[in-house]
């Protein structure tokens, strides 16, 4: 619980953009999960410089959780502040063929962004969830391409809320689905993203395709938080967790979804312990059928996590 003392000083700090014992479920994509503590909602940096001063000054953890997808919120709630930086939306050409991108923009902005202006190479992102910082702190990607092969520069605010860096390519640590060397608690402001002179219509085209794909063979019709696993290395969480005869599996609200075994949805009234219940099925049946264990990919947060 945030004391009399620090809540005073958050509502000072960032006025009405800050509100206490905020459900969760209405702010992350499954739609689960318990009350945090506090949600700020910054208008601006140096609102958001001076939340992050409050934190640090009263020792509240923080996290920044966008749109809430590849999340799960438990259902006791959320310890400290969550920030959501939904008005960072700023996007702008840089010369040299670069697209600079606040942290809160979305994969239809950008993709529309740089469709109208005839850029390629973030087609890739089209119908990824979430928001671009997300996108980086996850290493977001299909396939063949990830964030990590057109970032070229990162804007982060350190943890304190003290000074802001630009952070180069070479400086930036990214693996299978992770950003690491970021100091915890820093938060992404925006991005530097490498592109080319195309044309609207073939990056149209681009995006088209791979919405078409996207939506035929993801659950695109119910709450998920995205893909739920990594893929192992040489396979596939989705085929490993059908072949284990999970496709549809339920518990309470909670299924693996019938269109692609690596998604988990709310069919009605899930809690998050349902989904987490789910996940851990899944992973136990099988490392105990093929013996390779899935790491998840989405990230269970709060109490007791």
């Amino acid at each position: 619980m945030i004391d009399d003392a620090a809540r005073e000083e958050l509502e000072e700090a960032a006025g009405d953009a800050v509100r206490f014992d905020v459900p969760m479920s209405r702010f992350t994509s499954l739609g689960v999960g318990g009350p945090v503590d506090a949600m700020v909602t910054p208008e601006t940096r140096s609102a958001l410089a001076r939340v992050l001063r409050v934190c640090a000054a009263h020792r509240l953890p923080h996290a920044v959780i966008g749109r809430g997808f590849n999340s799960i919120v438990r259902d006791d709630g959320l310890a400290g502040v969550a920030l959501r930086l939904s008005r960072f939306r700023g996007l702008g050409v840089r010369p040299g063929a670069f697209v600079r991108s606040e942290s809160g923009v979305s994969h239809q902005q950008i993709t529309r962004f740089c469709q109208s202006l005839g850029l390629a190479g973030l087609e890739f992102g089209a119908g990824i969830p979430g928001t671009v910082g997300g996108w980086i702190t996850m290493n977001a990607g299909i396939g063949h391409r990830e964030m990590k092969d057109v970032v070229c520069e990162l804007e982060v605010m350190t943890p304190t809320g003290r000074q802001i860096r630009h952070l180069g390519r070479q400086l930036l640590r990214f693996s299978y689905r992770a950003l690491r060397g970021l100091a915890p608690g820093s938060v992404i402001l925006s991005a530097l993203f490498k592109v080319c002179i195309s044309t609207r219509a073939e990056v149209k085209a681009e995006v088209d395709r791979l919405l078409a794909e996207r939506a035929s063979r993801q659950p695109l019709d119910l709450p998920s938080c995205g893909s739920v696993f990594k893929n192992p290395p040489g396979s596939f969480a989705g085929q490993l967790i059908e072949a284990a005869g999970l496709k549809g599996e339920r518990i309470g609200g909670a299924q693996i979804s019938t269109t692609h075994a690596n998604f988990i949805v709310n069919s009605g009234g899930a809690t998050a312990s349902d989904v987490i219940s789910l996940i851990a099925k899944a992973r136990a049946l099988v490392l105990c059928r093929t013996g390779i264990v899935l790491e998840p990919e989405v990230k269970v947060l709060g109490r007791g996590a």
